[in-house]
């Protein structure tokens, strides 16, 4: 089962259409197709081309009624606060991010991250995909020593230790990878991580 992660495309058609046009089983668009929710509707029609199999979070950049409509609009499946089993596997989504400086229309405070992740957690073995990245990792790195993640995604990790974890949100740590524990996490970014199993 080959599965394709991505975050951050912001508009950038040409990068959507790369990703689609890789063959997956599944895809996982895990926030912020759009910015400030422009151009949004753009995205619906390149998404389409792989509609039965598409799963579509919201970033930080764009509402869950907006990711509602595009999915409805489309054909996409809308995976906020959703979870599937897939060939033995679990697969969890969670859209939004704790909250930003900017008022961004997709903010949770961690109460409310806290709150929605903790239905995943007897799920096992799991692959977790979230906008928002672990606090204090190579995931949320601004800038060196500046973090900008979830500590309700960091402490759900650490307790829970999730077999994969997927993030976006931080465009600065876009590629990278690293191991929290038994946890394999990677910030996919808009060139996308494509997961083998």
């Amino acid at each position: 089962m080959r599965l394709l992660v991505f975050s951050d495309i912001h508009g950038d058609r040409r990068a959507l259409e790369k990703l689609v046009a890789t063959e997956a089983d599944h895809y996982f668009a895990a926030g912020d197709l759009a910015t400030w929710g422009r151009g949004l509707d753009e995205a619906g029609p390149i998404l389409r081309q792989r509609a039965e199999r598409m799963h579509v979070l919201p970033g930080n950049h764009e509402s869950l009624a907006d990711t509602e409509r595009l999915c409805a609009k489309y054909g996409l499946d809308s995976f906020h606060e959703r979870a599937m089993q897939l060939d033995g596997y679990w697969i969890a989504g969670l859209g939004y991010s704790n909250p930003t400086p900017f008022n961004t229309p997709g903010e949770y405070s961690e109460e409310e991250l806290a709150e929605r992740l903790a239905k995943f957690a007897a799920l096992d073995p799991l692959i977790l995909i979230c906008h928002a990245p672990p606090k204090g990792t190579a995931l949320d790195e601004i800038r060196h020593g500046l973090h900008a993640g979830s500590t309700a995604v960091r402490e759900f990790i650490d307790q829970h230790q999730p077999r994969w974890f997927f993030c976006g949100h931080i465009h600065e740590a876009a590629g990278r990878a690293i191991e929290i524990g038994a946890t394999q996490a990677v910030n996919a970014g808009r060139k996308g991580y494509l997961l083998e199993l």
